[in-house]
């Protein structure tokens, strides 16, 4: 008689760290979809090269260590790190740029560290902070949505955007390129919030963002769906950002964008789902989280309001992947069998 396996407990094959790497990726195709949508080819263009990139840059650093290639190469986190490095950077990026964002995230920001699991930033935001300081007219050149071309998205085909990206920059560049919302918001002059509405095409039709936002949220919620990461850094990051956009907007609206704008402009989503729940160099411990994605969300509108950069999601993830060991430090859980968690660097005696 067959039995029926209806009680616990149930012994499952726990994911490996491909798994998990192979599930982020794909949680990412909404927004990768969105973005090709919106802003043409270029994006599909460096998620591929870039991955190229990644897994050559790893294989060079893992054969000069002489380590197994094939077990290192198969857990898939060169080619994600790729893929946040191309979703980061925009769509006619020109090819060296990518190779230099690729090498810094892989052979500096991970390999030099020792590896997977070793690193205390997050690759692809410090090879997007490097390349942002480094190029900024090539790194604030951003292919306007389709909604601003009056013959629809397909203005440039694929052909002329590879031609775009590894033929070099050129003047037929201009009539697909223009200033992301942010940039428009944080350099709009003394006009008010709402005459810089009324005045600047790509505040007008914002809604291309606010769907690649939307994107990401749903890679978002899939992955904690599959118990990926835990709720507690996005839902505090999001919250933080949107309480303090708020609290200044409520105060000055003609100073200030409104929390929406914050929350569905720029790199905002793809941050909070997809970066700041890195495991490595996040927080570990559920209060930790919670202050790590605080800090993350008070540093974006700290820098992007009175800052040198609209986009601030990069920054603030590095800085907060710095404070993360202190974080971990006065947050650590009670451990079974003590009365009181252990808490803070307390001496020797």
């Amino acid at each position: 008689m067959a039995l029926i396996r209806i009680t616990s407990p149930h012994v499952h094959k726990p994911a490996s760290t491909a798994d998990i790497m192979r599930l982020v990726i794909l949680a990412t195709l909404p927004g990768v979809l969105a973005m090709t949508f919106f802003f043409g080819w270029g994006t599909l263009i460096n998620i591929l090269w870039a991955a190229f990139l990644a897994l050559a840059f790893e294989a060079a650093c893992i054969k000069a260590r002489k380590r197994p290639l094939y077990f290192y190469l198969k857990d898939n986190s060169a080619v994600l790190t790729a893929v946040l490095i191309a979703l980061a950077l925009p769509p006619f990026a020109p090819w060296w740029l990518t190779m230099v964002a690729v090498f810094v995230a892989i052979v500096i920001a991970k390999q030099l560290y020792g590896g997977i699991g070793q690193n205390p930033f997050n690759p692809a935001m410090i090879a997007y902070a490097l390349v942002l300081i480094s190029f900024p007219v090539e790194m604030t050149r951003w292919t306007a949505p389709f909604m601003l071309h009056g013959e629809g998205w397909n203005v440039l085909g694929f052909i002329d955007t590879l031609q775009l990206i590894f033929g070099g920059w050129s003047e037929h560049a201009d009539a697909f390129t223009s200033a992301t919302p942010l940039d428009e918001m944080r350099h709009r002059g003394g006009l008010t919030t709402e005459e810089a509405w009324r005045a600047s095409d790509v505040l007008a039709n914002v809604g291309a963002w606010h769907a690649v936002s939307a994107a990401y949220v749903m890679g978002g919620i899939f992955l904690l769906y599959k118990k990926i990461f835990s709720w507690h850094t996005p839902a505090a990051m999001l919250l933080s950002l949107g309480a303090i956009a708020t609290f200044f907007y409520l105060i000055a609206p003609d100073s200030y964008a409104d929390p929406f704008f914050h929350l569905t402009v720029g790199g905002t989503m793809l941050g909070a789902f997809f970066i700041a729940t890195d495991p490595v160099s996040s927080a570990t411990s559920n209060k930790g989280k919670i202050w790590f994605g605080i800090g993350i969300g008070s540093l974006i509108y700290i820098i992007r309001t009175w800052g040198n950069y609209p986009d601030a999601v990069a920054f603030s993830i590095l800085l907060m992947n710095l404070a993360a060991p202190f974080i971990d430090q006065y947050t650590q859980p009670r451990t079974y069998g003590h009365k009181a968690p252990k808490r803070g660097i307390k001496e020797k005696a």
